[in-house]
């Protein structure tokens, strides 16, 4: 179902994973991949966008380097130039928002762990994102700071409550402060641990709670992106 793309980003060439809808056209979303890399998991979830009637495109932040050790993804992760990946996750919008394979105005960004802070900071650099879902990540570089007051859409946040990686307070005060950017915000909370949308790490995976939160990123991302 899906493809390797390439598309600029500022001057150079990012690359990323591709998959569209039998219909070859939907609702654009840009998925961000966890601090694992662009890995088989993220490239479902870009089908599984495909069989709803998305074009989902997700962006290999780590240019084909990818790790199964939790010490190398987060040493990767912090070693990151996010100035980079800012410039291929602006040209993924961009590429996106402009492909005969997408409808409707603007497209959606959905990010998980690492990606989830990234799909936010995305969300304030891009006016073409029109709607964000984030999956339990804030964002872990002291250096960005995004602007929520240049969101151009509302904000989903799915959270798990046995989260090792991101304190309760450190999401609410999250929340509030996209709110009072004067923007809307809707977080959502699932009795299970961090990464429990991942369905290839069986001992964080929780299928109800996963298959609740996809039912409203669905509904989400309906709403605001399908052309009326």
């Amino acid at each position: 179902m899906g493809e390797t793309v390439e598309f600029p980003s500022n001057g150079q060439t990012a690359t990323g994973y591709l998959a569209t809808p039998s219909s070859g056209s939907g609702p654009g979303v840009v998925v961000i991949q966890e601090w694992w890399g662009l890995v088989q998991h993220i490239k479902d979830v870009c089908d599984r966008f495909a069989r709803e009637g998305f074009t989902a495109l997700a962006v290999d932040l780590y240019h084909g380097e990818t790790t199964t050790e939790p010490d190398e993804a987060a040493k990767i992760m912090m070693e990151m130039d996010v100035p980079r990946a800012a410039r291929d996750m602006s040209g993924a919008v961009q590429w996106l928002a402009a492909s005969d394979r997408t409808v409707g105005e603007g497209v959606g960004v959905v990010g998980y762990c690492m990606g989830g802070g990234l799909a936010l900071y995305l969300a304030t650099l891009r006016p073409e994102v029109r709607a964000t879902v984030v999956y339990y990540g804030v964002i872990p570089w002291e250096s960005v700071k995004p602007d929520f007051a240049r969101l151009n859409g509302p904000v989903l946040g799915h959270w798990a409550s046995r989260d090792t990686f991101n304190a309760p307070a450190k999401v609410e005060e999250l929340e509030q402060e996209i709110s009072n950017a004067g923007h809307h915000v809707e977080f959502y909370w699932y009795d299970a641990e961090h990464a429990f949308f991942n369905d290839s790490r069986p001992e964080v995976h929780a299928p109800e709670e996963s298959q609740l939160s996809w039912d409203r990123t669905l509904a989400f991302f309906r709403l605001q992106l399908v052309p009326r």
